[in-house]
């Protein structure tokens, strides 16, 4: 709850922070590097959780949830964290917000071939649109 968060990409910055999440070029779960942006990267909830049946491949987003979303969870119920609650909750929510999030991240497309609707009301158009237009004076994207 105190930690100090740091928008950057500065490689000097982003080495003494003790977390990170997007950036960085690196996926470590054991330094706590949540990366998704390398070549190699295909991790899937299913890969990394083979009791899970999920497998598309993850974003930051999902990578942060498959290792701190139960824990999260049962802090916030006061239920055990390996208990029928947590993961009935951790399940559904994967399956219904964050595998959409990590589907839209990585391009994954909605249908095979051409899809029958738009979706326009997703996560990232929602938070794109508290992000400045092109042409408004003030640029600053930490305002939204």
């Amino acid at each position: 709850q105190d930690a100090e968060i740091v928008r950057t990409r500065d490689p000097q910055r982003l080495a003494g922070c003790d977390v990170l999440v997007d950036v960085g070029g690196e996926y470590d779960p054991g330094r706590h590097r949540y990366d998704h942006h390398q070549r190699s990267f295909a991790e899937s909830m299913r890969s990394l959780r083979p009791d899970k049946p999920w497998s598309t491949k993850l974003s930051s987003a999902g990578l942060v949830y498959c290792h701190f979303g139960s824990q999260i969870l049962a802090a916030l119920l006061g239920q055990p964290e390996d208990g029928p609650v947590v993961t009935a909750l951790y399940d559904k929510l994967y399956e219904n917000f964050v595998e959409e999030i990590d589907a839209m991240d990585n391009g994954i497309a909605p249908a095979a071939g051409e899809p029958r609707y738009a979706l326009s009301t997703t996560l990232s158009a929602r938070v794109g649109h508290l992000n400045p237009r092109w042409n408004d004076p003030d640029q600053d994207t930490e305002v939204g």
